[in-house]
Order: structure tokens, then sequence, then C-alpha cells
């Protein structure tokens, strides 16, 4: 009578084929979560800036003299920058969140908490809604 069943030989070329696999998958994943962060990121300082643009344009060219005052026109700015309440912000999507803001102008700047694994771009925005990448 035969045995049926998979040779030990036979389960490891299985086992090889996966880890090959993975061993490809895993950088191109790594990768496009990087770029999703440098996009989220982009898109966030964009906003402040389109924000605090807004607020200039509705307030007599006088930009808002903190960041708390943004929340009528982008409500999780608090959220992301660091001195509305005076304690460093937390990590959104592998970047921190610097933001200045005064009457006279403003500067929001996105950094990678980890660079060349959480972003390799760290993003500027000043006054006049220039965003650089840098």
């Amino acid at each position: 009578m035969r045995k049926r069943g998979f040779t030990l030989v036979e389960i490891m070329i299985v086992v090889a084929i996966i880890a090959l696999l993975a061993a490809i998958a895993i950088p191109t994943l790594i990768a496009a979560k990087r770029t999703a962060n440098e996009a989220a990121a982009k898109a966030t300082v964009r906003s402040l800036s389109t924000a605090a643009e807004t607020y200039a344009t509705a307030n007599n060219g006088a930009y808002p003299a903190s960041v708390a005052n943004l929340t009528s026109f982008i409500a999780s700015a608090p959220s992301f920058c660091a001195d509305v309440t005076g304690t460093a912000a937390t990590a959104v999507q592998g970047y921190n969140y610097t933001c200045t803001s005064a009457v006279g102008g403003y500067t929001f700047v996105a950094a990678p908490v980890t660079a060349g694994t959480t972003g390799n771009v760290t993003y500027t925005a000043t006054t006049g809604g220039v965003l650089t990448p840098l």
C-alpha cells in the first residue's frame, strides 16, 4: 500500500518559493508606504498653508496669531501642530509637524520621524503659500 502525502523536499521547495516571493514583495510595500506618508505630509502642509492664507484674506491681511485660530478653517490643525498645547505634536503618518504662526506670517514644516524609513522629504510652507520640498 502506498502512503499519500508530500515529501520533505517538496515542502522545502514550496517554503523557498514563498520566501522568494516575500523577499520581492516586502521592499515594494515599504516603498509604497513611504510614498503614501510623503503624499499625506505634503497635503497636510498645503492644507495648513491654505487655511492660514484664507484666514489672512478674511482678516485684512493679518495671519493667525496661533494655530488654534485656524480651527474654523481646518479643524485638524491643533492635532498636527505643537504650539497649540505647548507640547510636542505626536507623529502623524510617519511625520512630525512644526507650526509657527504670528500676525506677520507663518511657517509649517513636516519632517519625517525617521528619514529614509517613514519618508525622504521634508516639506515647508511659508507666508504666501509657498510649498518647498527639501
